[in-house]
Formats: C-alpha cells, structure tokens, sequence
C-alpha cells in the first residue's frame, strides 16, 4: 500500500494510538466472556500472562524493524534468516489467517447490527460492511491512520466510561450493601475456581484480544523515528492491559462470574441487573465499531503482505503492479474475491465449523508470532537477558497452544490450524523445488 510511510512522518505516540485502535477489537468486548467461562475470576492472570508474551513479540519484531526497516517487517526477516521457504511459508500463513478473521469479523458485524434491525438479511449487512472497509482502504495509508485513530479512541472511551460507571455503581453498592458486595465475596472466595487448568484455557482468549500488534510492525517504516518504535509499543500495551485488567475487574466486581455467558459481551452482562438506560445499544454499538476496525485493520494487512509478497515473486507478481490508485489495484481486487468468499464461506458451512475455521486463524496468528520469536533469536546478536526474555515468550506460546487440547472447540480449531500448515508447507515444497530446478537449469 502506498503510503506517506516512505516519507516517515509518524509520531510514536501516534503509532501507539493506532495500535490500540487495531487491537481493541472484538477479540476482547466479546471473547472475554469465553476467557471468563475457562478461567473464572482467575481471567486477570491469563491477561497478565498474555500482555508480557504480547510485549515479548512485539520488542523482538521492533528491534528487527529498527535495525532493518522493511515494509514486509516479520516475513521479509523470516526469509533474511532462514531463506526463501521461510519468507514464502511465512507470509502465507499470515495472509490466510488474516483472510479467515477478515470473514468472521464481518459475520460478527452482520449479526450485530440484527440487534437494531433484525429484519435485514445478514449477507446485506455483512457486504455492506465489507464495502465500507474496502473504500476505506482506497485512501490509502492517510485515511486508514485517521480511521483507527478516531475508532480507537471511540473504543477506548467507551471501555473508560464502563469503568466509571461501574465505580459508580460499586460506591452506591457499598452503601446500599446491594448483592455486587456478595458477587465480590463470591468471586474472591472462588478466584481459582476452575484451578489451574483454567487459567491454562483461558491464556488462548487473552492472546486474542493483544491479537493485531503484527499489524503495529509493518507500520514501523512509517516512523519519523524508526528507533522510537519501542517506546510505541510499551505505551500502547500499558494502555491496552490498563484498560482489560481495569475493565475485567470492574465486571467481576458486579457480577458473579458464572453469571457471563459465552454469547453476551461481559460488559453487557455486567450491567443488564441494574437497568441502565440504553446500556446495550451503547455496547452494541461500541461492539460493533471494534468489529469493524480491526476488520479495516485486517483488510491493510492483508494488502501489505501481499504487496511485498508479490514484489519477492511469492505471489504472483502482477499483484503489486501499482497505478494511480494509492493500493496496488490487482492486490485490491485480489482483497475483494478474498473477501467475498470468505463471506460465501460463512453462510454456506454449518456455524460451527466456521468457529472451528476461526479458532485455526486465530492460533496461526500465534504460530506466526512464534516464528516471529524464532527469526529475532537468529537474525539479531542478543545478550543473556534477551536470550531469556525470548524463550520466556516461545514458552508462553508453546504453554497457549497446548491449552487448546484441553477443550473440544479449541481442539478442533487446532487440528484444522494443523491441516493448513500442511497446506502451506507441501505449497512452499513444490515452489521451492520448482525455483532450484529452474535455477539449475
């Protein structure tokens, strides 16, 4: 995509607000009550545990940039590292895993916006979305900055509020002794309620909602300063797990835990007892202005991977073929088929082997995250603390990937992330041995 990145004219702080604007997203207004309902209270830790394995990833891939600013960012420093197969493997894996959210966010969107108009045909409102997204894309780097800075702030706004009216209601409850002083009781006494096991579980719902900070490291480029990129990202996690510790506690403090459910965002649930006016069409929407913009922020992703991966021949490379448009017009339409099927998917499998779909692009985000660990490890000359910090990392996600075995959704979720490995290995395979056969000959 072009951008004004190759004049560098980003702040840090503004990279800070953008990826916070791209990771709050629905993976924590909503996936949180799936993290609640395997880890009980104990949720905090698996958050805790998912922000330092967030910050692990992100200073590893930074450094990377710094020293070597490249608009592929982790895959052109896979393939710096361990040669063509990784950059090839690497950059679909992504791509693919992005392509597949891309389509769940707008499922999710579709069904939202049924809170409002139940009469509309979800395929109707599920494109409509995707339209929107995709024109927002055509403005390019610009407008895709000014879109998640403002959205971001909407987001971050509107978890704040929630805390302050919690705060609120839990200063009137101590008063009043109403019964969020016995959900308090009850969810201290019960902390480790599904033990250590559920904090296992939880860890990969908490690894969602930090999911979208890759995104962070193909925007490094655009940095006036490509060596403030650290400061950036310690700012934008402190703010982030500020805000889902704050906001968690603050919904535990309300509510017994066994009272969130898996299909209602816990904010939601929170506040239904106390007959707020408006509080669920407040969420709803807040619900669906972070589906939309990690949805946006999916959408550039896809693009610049593409991009870079058709300029290196790992895509076929009339896709980056640029014209007037600020977005490569071949990558853009390849975006829309992508986006078109991927919604065609939706409604044409049973929902709950789109979870199963879902589960596996969120996982192999995390496989990419790892790989991500793996090049920093090989590429940069670290000292003894970094060495730790970076196995402290792979352990987290090797720990977060196990945990999937340990329920059935999740458990299928990873046999199809497997299935997709496979895919893209035998794919990588046949490339590379077709490449050596025509060097040779």
């Amino acid at each position: 995509m072009e951008s004004k990145t190759s004049k560098g004219q980003m702040s840090w702080w503004q990279l800070s607000l953008l990826g916070v604007g791209c990771t709050l997203g629905t993976g924590f207004f909503l996936g949180t009550s799936m993290a609640i309902a395997k880890s009980g209270p104990a949720v905090l830790i698996p958050f805790l545990l998912a922000a330092i394995g967030t910050y692990l990833v992100y200073d590893a891939l930074v450094k990377m940039s710094v020293a070597n600013p490249d608009k592929g960012s982790f895959r052109t420093y896979a393939k710096q590292a361990f040669g063509n197969w990784a950059g090839f493997s690497n950059g679909w894996v992504y791509l693919i895993s992005e392509i597949l959210i891309m389509g769940s966010q707008l499922m999710a969107l579709g069904i939202f916006i049924q809170f409002w108009f139940p009469a509309l045909p979800l395929w109707m409102t599920a494109s409509g979305f995707g339209i929107l997204g995709l024109l927002i894309i055509l403005t390019g780097m610009k407008g895709f900055e000014k879109f998640q800075n403002i959205f971001g702030a909407m987001k971050a706004a509107a978890v704040v509020m929630f805390i302050i009216v919690a705060v609120v209601l839990l200063i009137k409850g101590i008063n009043s002794e109403p019964k969020q002083i016995n959900a308090f009781v009850t969810n201290f006494q019960g902390f480790f309620a599904e033990g250590v096991k559920g904090i296992w579980l939880g860890l990969l719902y908490a690894f969602f909602a930090f999911g979208g900070i890759e995104v962070m490291g193909l925007l490094v480029i655009d940095l006036k300063d490509p060596k403030q990129a650290p400061k950036a990202g310690k700012v934008m996690i402190i703010i982030l797990t500020s805000i889902y510790v704050s906001a968690l506690v603050c919904a535990l403090l309300l509510v017994g835990w066994e009272t969130f459910t898996i299909n209602e965002s816990p904010f939601i649930t929170a506040l239904t007892d106390f007959h707020i006016p408006y509080v669920a069409d407040i969420i709803t929407g807040i619900l669906i202005i972070a589906g939309f913009s990690t949805m946006v922020a999916s959408l550039y992703a896809v693009v610049t991977i593409l991009t870079a991966l058709a300029e290196d021949h790992d895509a076929p490379s009339i896709l980056a073929k640029k014209g007037k448009m600020k977005v490569p017009l071949p990558a853009f339409l390849f975006l829309t088929v992508g986006l078109t099927v991927t919604i065609v998917i939706g409604f044409l499998i049973p929902e709950k082997i789109f979870e199963y779909l879902i589960t596996a692009a969120g996982l192999m985000l995390i496989y990419n995250w790892l790989f991500i660990l793996v090049t920093y490890a090989k590429l940069m000359t670290l000292t003894k603390w970094q060495h730790v910090k970076n196995v402290v990392g792979m352990l987290l996600i090797a720990v977060t990937v196990s945990g999937t075995l340990g329920d059935k959704t999740s458990r299928l979720g990873f046999y199809i992330s497997l299935l997709f490995i496979v895919i893209i290995a035998v794919a990588t395979f046949i490339v590379m041995k077709k490449r050596s056969n025509n060097s040779s000959a």
